[in-house]
C-alpha cells in the first residue's frame, strides 16, 4: 500500500509501461519517495488492491482493442481520474473506449519518447505536482525579444501559464510587485542568456531571487556567447546560429520543442526542492517548541502532534495560495479521513501585500482550512495547543 497509487491500463506495450514507470520514478525520486513503497504502479490485475485513502490516478493507453474495461469501470465508479492517452496522430474516437471519451485526452508526442508530459499529468492528478504549470521567461528585450515571444506562445499552447513582462502585467499595476509575485509562483525560470543579460539590474535580480527561492533555472545560451559563471549550476542548453531564425529569434520549432521538454522535466525537481525547503523549515520549528512530526500522509500532508496531544495535519504548499488551493487542501483532508482543521503552510516572501491581505481575509472567513506562513509556523502552531 502506497501514499500514491498509479495504474497503467489499456493497450500499453511492455516497453511503454517500463518507460512511463521509469519516468515517474525519476520524478518522484526528487521528493525522496520510493517506487514500490510510497509510490506504487499497478496494472489491471492489481489495481483493486490499492489503498482507498491514497491518491490514485490511471493512464489509459488507447489502441485497436479496448482492454481493461472492467477495471476502468470500477475506477470511474470510485471517482478516480483516468487520463486517456493516444499516440500522436492516432484517432482518439477509435482508440479510446466510449466511457472515457468525456475526459480530455493526452496525445503522446513523438519528440517526448520518455512520456514526461504524461508522467507529469499523472503526478498532478494525485497532488504530488501542483496543477498550476507556471514558467517565468527572463530576457533582455534588446537581444532576445522575438525568442521570448515565440517561447511564450509555444509554452502557452502546451498548457503552461507563462509570465512575460510584455504580456502579463496590466496597465496601472505596480510593475515590480506583480513581477516578483509571478516569479515566486513559477515552477521554472527560463533564462535567455544573451551577451548583455547581466548588464541589467532587473535580470540580475530575477535570476538571483529565483535561485534564492529554489526555483529551477533553464539557461538557454545564445550562439557564441560565453556564459557567466554565476549561473553554472543551472540546467543548460546551448544554441548555435542555426537554432535562431534571426539575431533575436525566434527559436526554430525543433529546438523550441526541446526547450519545452526540458522545462517539463525540470518542474518536478523545482517543485520538490521548494517543497523540501518549506517542509524542512516547518519540521525544525515544530521541534523547537516541543511538538512532534509523527507521519507523512497522502498528498504530502504532515501529521503534527502538539503539546496538548492534539494532532493536526499540515500541508506544505509551493507557490502562491489561492481560494482554490485552500478548497483543494480541505477536500484532500476530507477524502483522507483526517480529523480536525487542516493547516496550509506556505512561504510568503515575494507575495504581493494585496494578496497577503486577501489570504488573511480568507483565514478569517473560511473555517474548513487555515493558512499560515512557514516563517511563523512554530509560533502559530505552539499557540494552537491548549
Amino acid at each position: 500500500m502506497g501514499l500514491y497509487e498509479l495504474a497503467i491500463l489499456g493497450a500499453a506495450t511492455p516497453l511503454q509501461r517500463t518507460t512511463l514507470t521509469s519516468t515517474i520514478k525519476e520524478m518522484v525520486d526528487d521528493f525522496g519517495l520510493s517506487m514500490g513503497g510510497e509510490v506504487v504502479v499497478h496494472d489491471a490485475a492489481s489495481i483493486d488492491s490499492r489503498d482507498r485513502h491514497a491518491g490514485c490516478v490511471a493512464a489509459y493507453f488507447g489502441g485497436t482493442e479496448h482492454k481493461d474495461l472492467d477495471a476502468v469501470q470500477r475506477l470511474l465508479g470510485a471517482s478516480v481520474p483516468i487520463i486517456p492517452s493516444v499516440g500522436q496522430g492516432s484517432d482518439f474516437g477509435a482508440s479510446i473506449p466510449g466511457l472515457l471519451q468525456a475526459a480530455n485526452g493526452l496525445s503522446r508526442r513523438v519528440d517526448d519518447p520518455e512520456m514526461s508530459e504524461l508522467a507529469a499529468a499523472m503526478l498532478e492528478c494525485v497532488g504530488l505536482l501542483r496543477r498550476q504549470r507556471r514558467v517565468f521567461v527572463s530576457y533582455r528585450r534588446v537581444e532576445s525579444r522575438a525568442a521570448a515571444l515565440e517561447l511564450h506562445d509555444r509554452l502557452s499552447s502546451r498548457g503552461f501559464d507563462v509570465f512575460l513582462d510584455t504580456h502579463a502585467i496590466r496597465p496601472g499595476d505596480p510593475f515590480q510587485d506583480v513581477l516578483w509575485h509571478r516569479l515566486v509562483d513559477s515552477d521554472v525560470l527560463v533564462m535567455l542568456d544573451t551577451p548583455t543579460y547581466f548588464d541589467s539590474r532587473w535580470t540580475q535580480r530575477e535570476i538571483g531571487r529565483a535561485r534564492a527561492k529554489d526555483i529551477q533555472v533553464l539557461r538557454v545560451i545564445w550562439p557564441e556567447h560565453k556564459p557567466s559563471k554565476l549561473t553554472d549550476f543551472s540546467e543548460t542548453m546551448y544554441l548555435d546560429a542555426t537554432d535562431l531564425a534571426g539575431p533575436d529569434g525566434p527559436i526554430i520549432e525543433a529546438t523550441a520543442n526541446a526547450i519545452v521538454l526540458r522545462i517539463e522535466k525540470l518542474r518536478s525537481r523545482s517543485i520538490a526542492a521548494r517543497y523540501m525547503s518549506i517542509t524542512g523549515k516547518l519540521k525544525a520549528d515544530i521541534l523547537k517548541f516541543g511538538g512532534q512530526v509523527e507521519a507523512i500522509g497522502a498528498h504530502r500532508a504532515i501529521a503534527v502532534r502538539l503539546l496538548d496531544d492534539q494532532r493536526i495535519w499540515a500541508y506544505p504548499v509551493v507557490g502562491v495560495p489561492t481560494a482554490e488551493v485552500l478548497h483543494d487542501v480541505a477536500d484532500k483532508a476530507r477524502r483522507a479521513d483526517q480529523q480536525g482543521i487542516p493547516v496550509l503552510v506556505y512561504d510568503h516572501v515575494g507575495i504581493r501585500d494585496a494578496w497577503s491581505a486577501h489570504l488573511e481575509w480568507l483565514n478569517q472567513h473560511i473555517r474548513a482550512v487555515r493558512s499560515i506562513k512557514v516563517s511563523e509556523a512554530g509560533w502559530t502552531l505552539a499557540g494552537m495547543s491548549g
